[in-house]
């Protein structure tokens, strides 16, 4: 699997939040995201980590 590099904008607040979030549960913050991701129910029920096209016609 190739890595990929993602920059959001978020409040500090929200920042503080996943800070504070990771530390308390000894994970990074890259894995707290990776696991909400992988949490996410897509439109054909798959929770799996490949990715769906954005523009399947393409």
């Amino acid at each position: 699997m190739k890595n990929k590099a993602l920059n959001l904008r978020i409040s500090e607040r929200r920042l503080n939040k996943l800070r504070l979030y990771s530390a308390q549960n000894d994970k990074t913050m890259t894995h707290v995201i990776e696991d909400f991701i992988d949490s996410l129910e897509v439109k054909n029920g798959n929770s799996s980590s490949t990715p769906c096209p954005v523009n399947p016609a393409d």
